[in-house]
């Protein structure tokens, strides 16, 4: 077998008819498999993937049983794979025409690789617009703080399956941001992440306000965790200073909210303001600042 795709599903019933469905018309002449990795799901979903039995080459479905968490189910779904090569992707999410003959011609040639993310397809007007500067759209992503590594959203990494195992797969204790951190060994072990602009991975966000401010809560909580975990060296004053900075200059910025676009982007920088604190209260260490300067 060349290539697995492991799908990690928790109550996706809703939308994993699409990304089977654009698994469905991938063309490849290689031998491969998907895995549906069910972790606890109660909504039906287990109906809408068993519509795609036959139609998706190698689909089956694996039991994740023992506790909730993605990183738990894409391990789970990484040791029942058969191929040489795993690509992960998200049970939310759609892959692009030519999506899996990309992924498997690069995972033949490098050992970790990620696709292009677009939020054009499934996305309101204003989030795409909000999203329409992502760096996986353009390239990898990359920290802004030491180490500075780059690193690729979880469902859009392909890996081979010796590098899964010799890094020991995803770590269980980042509920958020396990990808992050998973590409962080993956190049601490002397491996690079290749980027495959002709792969691409269609990305829904989440569908309401509340749901999109506790998920960047959320991504900024784990980076305070990979910052403490991984970086060195910070000069304790200097951190909090820009830490404080970047709230004061949030305040300066909401008397000029004026559209929907520049109130979703005021409650994204909130958000992560709000996840640094709960991050730095909960894992005992210091703040981090912003990516960048808060504008509208």
């Amino acid at each position: 077998m060349d290539l697995s795709v492991v799908i990690p599903c928790y109550n996706a019933a809703s939308t994993i008819g699409e990304l089977l469905g654009s698994l469905a018309s991938q063309a490849w002449w290689k031998q491969w498999e998907v895995i549906v990795v069910d972790n606890r799901s109660d909504d039906g979903l287990m109906d809408v993937v068993e519509q795609y039995m036959g139609k998706v080459p190698g689909l089956r479905i694996v039991r994740a049983d023992k506790r909730r968490g993605k990183s738990y189910a894409r391990n789970v779904g990484a040791a029942a794979a058969k191929g040489e090569s795993i690509a992960f992707c998200d049970a939310d999410d759609a892959v692009g025409v030519g999506w899996l003959q990309a992924m498997g011609l690069a995972l033949s040639r490098f050992d970790c690789v990620a696709c292009r993310v677009d939020y054009t397809k499934f996305n309101e007007p204003h989030l795409a617009k909000q999203h329409s500067y992502h760096e996986q759209h353009h390239g990898l992503q990359k920290a802004w703080y030491p180490p500075f590594l780059e690193h690729a959203g979880g469902g859009t990494l392909g890996i081979r399956r010796a590098l899964h195992e010799k890094i020991g797969g995803f770590d269980e204790v980042f509920t958020c941001l396990q990808d992050t951190e998973y590409c962080f060994r993956v190049q601490l072990a002397g491996y690079q992440i290749r980027w495959v602009p002709e792969a691409i991975s269609h990305v829904r966000c989440r569908r309401s306000s509340r749901a999109r401010f506790d998920q960047i809560r959320q991504w900024a909580l784990y980076n305070v965790l990979l910052a403490k975990r991984y970086s060195r060296g910070a000069e304790q004053t200097e951190v909090w200073k820009r830490y404080v900075k970047d709230f004061g200059l949030l305040l300066e910025l909401l008397p000029r909210i004026r559209t929907r676009l520049s109130w979703e982007k005021w409650m994204w920088y909130l958000g992560w303001q709000l996840g640094v604190l709960q991050g730095l209260i909960k894992f005992r260490t210091l703040p981090l600042s912003l990516p960048f300067r808060p504008s509208l």
